[in-house]
């Protein structure tokens, strides 16, 4: 009998957040719906991962999922800045080539990560730039057309939606 391929054993790791909250203070069906959000990250870049994806997009699926759910201070769930707005930052490294990538003080990008993942992706287009990271009022102009989703400025309107991959120029 031919020996069976063996399966790739993969680990993924993530956690919810910056913060303090005691365990006390959150209800038992609030506990179900933040562990239910880990799980779908998790799912979300395991599937990747199934589906012979990379690494990186297996970290921003898993990301994806944490910024478009209101129990995590990421994306949606973001916490209101000293003015009452919102000021999102995101960042993604492949630790074997040291590339990154990471954006900061957007306010109208619903996933900040596929922002940051698109600047680690144009980071072999930039040889001398191994790690990168775009700030400031221009930030969110700096992707690709289409390959993110804008929102007006506003907690209520930060929503989650379907981004598709970002690919490189």
């Amino acid at each position: 009998m031919p020996a069976q391929p063996r399966s790739r054993r993969t680990a993924l790791v993530i956690h919810g957040g910056a913060g303090v909250i005691s365990r006390s203070s959150v209800s038992a069906e609030d506990e179900l719906g933040v562990r239910a959000a880990l799980d779908r990250a998790l799912d979300a870049g395991h599937k990747v991962l199934a589906d012979a994806g990379s690494a990186l997009d297996a970290v921003a699926a898993a990301v994806v999922v944490l910024e478009d759910s209101p129990w995590f201070n990421a994306g949606m769930g973001s916490v209101f800045n000293a003015e009452g707005g919102h000021e999102l930052d995101a960042s993604i490294m492949e630790g074997h080539t040291r590339r990154a990538g990471a954006i900061a003080g957007v306010s109208t990008v619903s996933n900040p990560v596929l922002l940051a993942r698109a600047v680690n992706s144009a980071a072999p287009l930039r040889p001398a730039c191994r790690a990168c990271v775009v700030t400031g009022p221009s930030t969110e102009l700096s992707a690709p057309s289409g390959s993110w989703v804008t929102l007006p400025i506003g907690r209520s309107l930060l929503l989650s939606s379907t981004v598709p991959p970002i690919r490189p120029r």
